[in-house]
């Protein structure tokens, strides 16, 4: 065979070696296919009659194939070739091809595999589609059918590396000043920032824990006149509260007990630069007066001192508790909380923004993909569907969070369900949801295939694949909730 390249033979029992032509021609509009996006086949049948069958139907097609013919070490096999599709028959010696299905899709659920058999019976085709398989064939295979499945599935594998692509360049394109988001309320922030951050010199944040008040007020910095000065955190919560003023305003050297040389305060740390004040909300009382005081004339004077000096200094603060409340319990002085809230934004929950889940996923997995110098992350199928359902009640640093566990827990690059966090596999239907206890199963899956339809834009191809199921199977299931509207 002139121009093929050899794959590596023997590398597990039974592998039969095959000649795979080095050039190869990608079927539908992508037009030539590069090297090593070549999609990877598995066929896994104890005929090697059959095996030589397939590669000689799917190589001239663009798939780089290995055999093998005993299948005991598929799933060795699977882990190191790492295909794409996996074709099994399913009656063999030792293993039958249900259990190598059972097998792959609880390694790697984003495998599609296909099942062969010579005695085809609809209750066993049932059952290997309820298992996951992508599709279940009779022998003697029809060479033409066969070539045209194939096909079709190269053209649905092109379009979704060409998704995946397209995804990753909208995540380059909705990210603002190290922001990400696309949806309107994400939109507003970053035209509010975009707005406010020349001209501002004290703005407050507000939003629940984790949704990004740091990074906006990164964002204000890089954006005003005084971007190249420093940007100084101040947390808080962190500081005891006797040490507050020395910390804010610095100290002269014997001012009190224990300061045995002058301090700068971080006021004057961040001369020329920004001041965060991070949940500022948790300043004792005696401080706020002496911060309102600061903010009205932008000058210090350290603890011991009897000379003030002049800073420039711009000044984010931010919260996530509500400090009107506060100012009603009398825990937050009501002129400070004006002063402040005179340029103010509020950070959306990731609840409320669950169009951009998409694209933090993918921030995210790539970051963690340099961090831990891995080639690439992605999520499995089912993932997907159960960090949609999530409620995220600790919003983007949750999200993070359960990324990093996966990222590291991942053996192969594929972060399916088994390697996320336990309690969000055993996660809680979110708030409106409790009153599911009393519908019946199958009101319960109408309800939810609905839901993911619409958080998919109605895409009905996507929304199968989020649940698991065949469209037609689905199709069903939106007939049915139309039926029981119809008579209700």
């Amino acid at each position: 065979m002139d121009g093929c390249c050899r794959l590596p033979a023997n590398s597990y029992p039974g592998e039969i070696e095959l000649a795979v032509p080095s050039a190869r021609l990608a079927v539908g509009a992508q037009g030539p296919l590069h090297a090593g996006k070549a999609p990877r086949m598995l066929v896994v049948d104890d005929e090697p009659g059959v095996a030589k069958l397939l590669q000689e139907i799917v190589e001239p097609l663009g798939f780089e194939v290995r055999n093998l013919i005993d299948p005991r070490v598929c799933l060795d096999a699977v882990k190191d070739f790492r295909p794409q599709i996996v074709i099994t028959d399913l009656i063999m010696p030792d293993v039958n091809g249900m259990e190598l299905l059972d097998r792959i899709t609880a390694y790697a659920p984003d495998i599609d595999v296909i099942i062969l058999t010579g005695c085809y019976s609809t209750d066993a085709a049932v059952e290997a589609v309820k298992h996951g398989a992508y599709d279940f064939l009779t022998k003697p295979i029809e060479m033409g059918a066969f070539k045209a499945k194939m096909a079709k599935w190269l053209e649905d594998y092109y379009r979704r590396l060409r998704a995946d692509s397209l995804d990753g360049e909208l995540a380059d394109a909705c990210c603002f000043e190290g922001m990400i988001g696309r949806s309107p309320a994400m939109l507003s922030v970053f035209s509010n920032l975009r707005r406010i951050g020349p001209h501002f010199r004290v703005a407050l944040l507000t939003g629940e824990t984790g949704t990004g008040k740091e990074l906006a007020a990164r964002a204000l910095h890089r954006l005003s006149p005084s971007a190249s000065g420093p940007f100084v955190v101040c947390n808080c919560p962190a500081i005891v509260e006797d040490l507050f003023e020395s910390e804010l305003f610095g100290h002269k050297r014997g001012a009190f007990t224990g300061a045995l040389s002058d301090k700068q305060g971080l006021f004057q740390s961040a001369h020329g630069g920004t001041l965060f004040l991070d949940e500022v909300a948790e300043l004792p009382l005696a401080m706020q007066a002496k911060l309102l005081r600061f903010l009205q004339d932008f000058e210090v004077r350290p603890v011991g001192s009897t000379t003030t000096r002049q800073v420039d200094v711009r000044v984010v603060a931010a919260t996530h508790q509500n400090l009107r409340r506060m100012v009603e319990d009398g825990r937050f002085r009501e002129d400070l909380s004006y002063r402040l809230s005179s340029v103010q934004i509020r950070l959306p929950r990731l609840a409320d923004r669950q169009e951009d889940l998409p694209l933090l996923v993918r921030h995210f997995l790539r970051r963690f993909a340099t961090q831990y110098q891995k080639p690439r992350f992605t999520l499995s199928t089912r993932a997907q569907g159960l960090l949609m359902r999530h409620p995220w009640p600790g919003n983007i640093r949750e999200l993070e969070n359960v990324l990093s566990f996966g990222c590291m827990m991942s053996e192969d690059g594929t972060i399916d369900i088994r390697h996320l966090p336990e309690y969000l596999r055993g996660s809680r239907p979110g708030p409106g949801d409790e009153s599911d206890c009393f519908l019946t199963i199958e009101a319960i899956q109408r309800r939810h295939a609905l839901k993911v339809l619409e958080r998919v834009n109605g895409n009905r191809r996507q929304a199968a694949e989020v649940l698991g199921i065949s469209r037609a199977t689905l199709y069903r299931l939106l007939a049915e909730l139309d039926g029981h509207r119809r008579v209700s």
